[in-house]
């Protein structure tokens, strides 16, 4: 994790090139506080699906919770039977 102050962000290329070297967020600070993020491209694609991953993942905890399934074998049969018929 690379910190850096608000003033930094003036050089652009060195901010660019830390995101790229590190693949991941760089944290800008403002008197001693977080301000910002900046990150590049495929850090924030990276980080982007893992959370649309954990998204699923909840979401399928929740329909399982909520009695939503569907036994395996059974959905198995049923493909295989609709693959001989056509």
């Amino acid at each position: 994790m690379q910190i850096v102050p608000m003033r930094d962000l003036k050089d652009t290329v060195k901010i660019e090139k830390l995101c790229l070297q590190t693949k991941a967020p760089v944290f800008v600070t403002k008197n001693g506080y977080g301000k910002l993020v900046v990150m590049g491209i495929e850090c924030f694609e990276r980080l982007f699906n893992q959370v649309y991953e954990a998204k699923l993942v909840n979401e399928g905890f929740a329909d399982l919770d909520a009695g939503k399934v569907i036994d395996g074998n059974l959905v198995k049969e049923e493909m295989l039977d609709f693959l001989k018929k056509h």
